[in-house]
């Protein structure tokens, strides 16, 4: 009986954990996708601030007119230093460098597999 409790209580963590992961990826996957309109209006700012430094504007002069275009979506005074001092350097690319990582989910067919051969298992010791 102990045994059946064990691997029972062990498929409700394991299904538990799975639901809650699950929860935490679509919310994150929420989350790219408002960041991503957030880049793509970064991006047009970025373009703008490439442009004003090199017609010879201040930082401070490129943050206010940032501000008065864009108001509260303007994007914060230390990015619009970082993007000039970039563009002073004289990088030429707008866009933010290739990142590496994990992928963003860890949805795979080796995890679904292992999910539904342990179900089996409790299914077989549960008599069900």
């Amino acid at each position: 009986m102990t045994l059946i409790y064990q691997r029972f209580t062990a498929v409700l963590l394991l299904i538990y954990g799975t639901l809650l992961m699950s929860g935490i990826y679509y919310c994150l996957r929420a989350f790219r996708c408002a960041t991503a309109k957030m880049s793509e209006l970064e991006l047009g700012q970025r373009t703008k601030i490439k442009f004003l430094v090199k017609l010879g504007k201040s930082g401070n002069e490129i943050r206010e007119m940032l501000v008065q275009v864009y108001e509260d979506n303007a994007v914060k005074k230390t990015a619009v230093f970082k993007w000039v001092k970039r563009f002073s350097d004289g990088r030429e690319r707008v866009n933010g460098e290739e990142r590496s990582g994990r992928p963003a989910t860890s949805r795979t067919e080796e995890n679904i597999a292992k999910i539904r051969q342990i179900v089996r298992e409790n299914r077989r010791l549960s008599g069900a």
